[in-house]
């Protein structure tokens, strides 16, 4: 008797999940302060939304060594615990209707994931956050893989999940997220009120774009 196969979808988390920008523009604006440099301007900051540290910072600060590199992306991972656990981090809330999303992709057999630039502690706590941390099987972060669009954290999702690439799905709202699904042979799905523009997902290799939330399920689970 042959095995249904495991259907997977695979979730960015900011700009896909959860609006998180302010926190993030804050808290590369104080790395940069720190290191007695001005802050790129928050539109620059938002385009590196998806990307490990250090390569966000290479592309914020081009030209710079490595080790400046490595010392921004610390600065800012200080500076981001620094504003939790003084209380000033602003809401990241969902984006609504992902939580109703999430549910129904679930109730109709679909495992679900995160592929992310967070760290481990940071996506652990915004899942948490919401309550939503036991939706997911798989959960993946640039602590223990390369950036994006590096198809290892996806793929590493896939594998936990028991998936193959052809019956996987990775939702996200950056060209980082869309080259990644492509180098990982899985269907790329956009989203349209993320961080990067809607030409700019399908250039990358999206199979579509959702232009609102409720769009999502029929695009990862045409019926």
């Amino acid at each position: 008797m042959t095995r249904p196969r495991t259907k997977l979808a695979v979730f960015d988390c900011d700009g896909t999940l959860v609006d998180s920008q302010a926190n993030i523009c804050v808290a590369c604006e104080r790395a940069f302060e720190k290191a007695r440099l001005i802050p790129p301007p928050r539109a620059a900051i938002r385009r590196i939304v998806g990307l490990s540290l250090v390569e966000a910072m290479q592309i914020l600060l081009p030209g710079s060594d490595d080790i400046l590199h490595r010392s921004l992306a610390s600065d800012y991972k200080s500076a981001f615990h620094a504003m939790r656990a003084s209380g000033e981090l602003a809401d990241e809330p969902l984006f609504d209707g992902i939580a109703e999303v999430l549910a129904t992709l679930a109730e109709d057999g679909w495992m679900l994931g995160v592929a992310t630039g967070k760290s481990d502690r940071g996506l652990a706590h915004i899942l948490a956050a919401h309550g939503i941390t036991d939706r997911f099987v798989t959960l993946q972060t640039a602590d223990r893989h390369p950036s994006k669009p590096d198809p290892a954290m996806l793929c590493a999702a896939i594998a936990e999940a028991g998936a193959t690439p052809e019956t996987t799905a990775m939702i996200g709202d950056t060209s980082f997220d869309m080259a990644m699904a492509r180098a990982a042979g899985a269907r790329a799905i956009g989203v349209a009120w993320g961080y990067h523009d809607v030409h700019e997902l399908s250039d990358a290799g999206a199979d579509g774009v959702a232009a609102e939330v409720p769009d999502l399920l029929h695009m990862v689970a045409p019926r």
